[in-house]
């Protein structure tokens, strides 16, 4: 029999040639990917379908759990930093004679920024390689599982970001350019103008997709969560201002109606966050759709293909206000020691959507309870910031005191080395008008300018993580409680230290190398003072007597398998894991769904207790909305033993 059940438009053969799923991490934007892609491949036999994740902690081939894919289905998880040293390789000679043309820098200077130097590595790298698939038009339907939000809309910056990065390589031609026909009377365009121009194209081309709301279809994957409901109320408000349109929303894991008290719970949160989403004025010709919750983990061929099987519309009348039931209180079992009075970093970390800013917040609070007179900063390096929603308060990038001995803040990554940046700027000119008023120095300027703009990518966030530091030592700060990004980007920024360090000795060398041109001594200060806090953070994240890190977890195989990479992260970079939070999980019930779903966490929890054995694991059961500062106490308080005992 015909199945007449409406359907999302996208899982069909529309016109679409990018279809992109982005959201907050852990809402199931690889779920929803994989089963389009192989949705549609099957439906289509003879069209040939890419399925490609850019998100640094990849989840496809996990989410495949080994099922063969249909012929005309090619799965990529795309390798940034492959990507890049082809890139390089490709185009090594072309940017050196670029630079060479355009500057005083010799062959060595040139060769030391291109190995550092290249902007936004993995969002770059991503979007080059996007669009190089579109234009060449190899695959009739390209989808594309993302990273988590806030990296998703760094990579949709990558227009502008590239657009920068293009005029400070046209910039290095400009004076080659003006000098020719000065004194040649012309100048004719040669092979560097073709490769700076046939990059502008690709740009160009890229950002004309993406905003084309025929060709380019942009799928929020959302659920009904609080935290969720305001990081794609953000994402959608991006998306508008980039002029990128959505026309659909997925809703993922909507409980039943039963008579279940936990599936009451939930469905009851989930019914009033869905309220307060309609009540939203973003949406306008916006079709909402739901997938209820799934008693077995979306993983394998069968479970992706059966993925959109139930999938329903939700009107506005769907939402309606409805009070839930009596609350369900925080319980875990086996509650660990309670970090050391000595401790001064304290890290959360994990797969997105696990709930690493619910425990971040929860300890946070707890230690303020317990520590009296010591004095804690709660802060978060996650793009998408969620430590406002969790504990219903405004912040900022200043410290806020929450309560007696607790301080949050949400640090702007990008403002710290804007500030570098301008001041930067403003030395160079001031030091070439000084020592040479009388000429004409707009090339040479404008080139030593672009100089920061060939930074190291993600050096902003290392930036505002090394300024933490200066809160340990002037704002005399006791503990720093970190809630950061998810896990492929935590790895990544972990990783920066060295290349930063690296960067910062090309600069210095080139500032001694060419001292009477290069004299900025604010900005050589500034310089200076990044280095001692970056290498205070590397010694500080090794040292542990003072740093820990907490994992966050829930229990799924795809969760296990990425917190796998984390804690062999950590030990390959000499951090110490003194705890795993499993999250999430459900207690053991008579209901049907809950039942089931008890029994396949159960297994892998078993797997979990025998995979890290010598870390202590904390089980966190589900709970009523885990936000506000009451609420989180609660929880702070039964995930650690009292002070004085140790487990």
């Amino acid at each position: 029999m015909e199945d007449h059940r409406e359907r999302p438009g996208f899982l069909g053969a529309e016109s679409w040639q990018l279809l992109l799923f982005s959201g907050k991490g852990g809402v199931g934007k690889t779920s929803a990917s994989a089963a389009t892609a192989m949705g549609i491949a099957i439906q289509h036999p003879d069209w040939s379908i890419l399925l490609v994740s850019t998100d640094p902690a990849h989840s496809l081939k996990d989410s495949l759990d080994g099922a063969s894919t249909p012929p005309n289905l090619k799965v990529v998880e795309l390798d940034a930093q492959a990507c890049l040293l082809a890139f390089k390789e490709k185009n090594r000679q072309r940017l050196m004679e670029i630079a060479s043309r355009g500057t005083f820098l010799d062959e060595d200077d040139i060769n030391s920024f291109l190995e550092l130097t290249l902007p936004g590595m993995d969002e770059l790298m991503g979007f080059l390689e996007l669009s190089n698939w579109v234009a060449a038009g190899t695959y009739n339907k390209i989808v594309v599982d993302t990273a988590p939000t806030g990296h998703t809309l760094r990579l949709l910056g990558m227009p502008e970001l590239m657009r920068k990065w293009l005029e400070a390589l046209d910039n290095l031609l400009a004076k080659y350019r003006y000098m020719k026909r000065l004194f040649h009377g012309s100048y004719e365009h040669d092979e560097l103008d073709q490769f700076i121009e046939g990059l502008n194209s690709d740009v160009l081309r890229m950002r004309a997709l993406l905003k084309d709301h025929r060709r380019c279809r942009f799928i929020p994957v959302m659920l009904a969560e609080a935290l969720s409901v305001e990081e794609t109320l953000d994402l959608v408000r991006e998306l508008k201002r980039l002029g990128i349109g959505s026309r659909d929303i997925v809703v993922n894991r909507l409980y039943p109606e039963n008579q279940c008290d936990l599936c009451q719970d939930i469905r009851g949160r989930q019914m009033q966050e869905l309220f307060r989403l309609f009540t939203e004025e973003l949406f306008p010709g916006v079709r909402f759709w739901g997938i209820p919750m799934y008693s077995l983990e979306v993983k394998g061929k069968e479970a992706l293909l059966s993925f959109w099987d139930r999938v329903f519309p939700i009107y506005a009348s769907s939402g309606e206000y409805r009070p839930s039931p009596p609350c369900i209180p925080p319980q875990v079992t086996d509650p660990v020691s309670l970090p050391l009075l000595s401790s001064t970093l304290l890290i959360f970390a994990g797969k997105g959507g696990v709930g690493k800013t619910t425990m971040a917040c929860a300890t946070a609070l707890r230690l303020a309870q317990a520590y009296k007179g010591k004095k804690t900063l709660l802060f978060s390096s996650d793009p998408a910031h969620s430590l406002s929603d969790c504990l219903k308060l405004s912040l900022g990038p200043k410290p806020t005191k929450v309560v007696p001995g607790l301080w949050a803040m949400e640090m702007d990554s990008g403002a710290e080395f804007a500030a570098l940046t301008s001041q930067y700027k403003r030395e160079i000119k001031l030091f070439l008008t000084k020592i040479m008023p009388n000429l004409d120095m707009t090339y040479d300027r404008e080139v030593m300018e672009k100089l920061m703009d060939l930074s190291p990518p993600g050096i902003d966030e290392l930036m505002a993580l090394a300024t933490m530091m200066d809160y340990l030592a002037v704002d005399h700060f006791d503990m720093l409680v970190l809630d950061t990004a998810p896990t492929g980007h935590l790895i990544r920024l972990l990783d920066l230290p060295e290349i930063i360090e690296e960067w910062l000795k090309v600069i210095f060398g080139l500032f001694l190398k060419y001292r009477k041109i290069f004299r900025l001594p604010k900005v050589t200060e500034r310089l200076i003072k990044i280095s001692k806090d970056i290498k205070s953070l590397r010694a500080m994240l090794c040292d542990t007597s003072r740093t820990s890190l907490y994992a966050v977890s829930i229990l799924t195989q795809m969760s296990l398998d990425e917190t796998g990479d984390l804690i062999a992260a950590c030990r390959r970079l000499t951090i110490p894991v003194s705890g795993l939070f499993l999250n999430l999980a459900t207690p053991q019930s008579s209901d049907p769904l809950c039942a089931s779903i008890f029994g396949r966490e159960s297994i892998i929890r078993q797997r979990f207790a025998a995979e890290f054995s010598a870390t202590p694991q904390i089980l966190v059961f589900r709970q009523s909305d885990p936000r506000g500062i009451d609420n989180l106490m609660a929880l702070g308080k039964i995930l650690y033993l009292p002070e004085g005992l140790a487990r």
